[in-house]
């Protein structure tokens, strides 16, 4: 599968799967043995298990409205990024979370590596100057 293909599944599913909660739809885009990193400065979490468990956690006290990602850029390397916003309820108060991610993809496209870059506000908002978010 070349990248733009994978990229584009990836940001599909992701959309579709985290508004649903579905984490087992979310862990059929990875490799066995991926890594990924939830924030800059957390330990990363090291195969599906591993990120299973912190999506279940995470997912635990939103109430997810509304999911939106960009289309996805494709760079060297079997590299892409794409901007994220979604708009929930964390413990019955509105929240915005917005960031991008960063997934490296194996030849099969499955995800190997991805990073995470993301923000928090309260309430409901669109975010501003992001640069591929319609």
């Amino acid at each position: 599968m070349n990248t733009g293909e994978a990229a584009e599944r990836f940001v599909r599913v992701w959309a579709r799967a985290w508004a649903a909660h579905d984490v087992d739809a979310l862990l059929e885009l990875y490799a066995e043995d991926c890594v990924h990193r939830s924030m800059p400065f957390r330990e990363p979490h090291r195969g599906r298990a591993e990120l299973a468990a912190y999506l279940r956690w995470s997912f635990a006290a939103e109430r997810v409205g509304d999911v939106r990602f960009s289309e996805p850029v494709v760079g060297r390397g079997r590299v892409a990024v794409a901007e994220f916003r979604v708009l929930a309820e964390e413990d019955g108060e509105p929240s915005t979370l917005a960031g991008c991610v960063f997934v490296r993809f194996d030849a099969s496209g499955a995800a190997v590596e991805t990073r995470d870059y993301w923000h928090t506000e309260a309430g409901h908002r669109e975010p501003s100057g992001t640069l591929f978010l319609d």
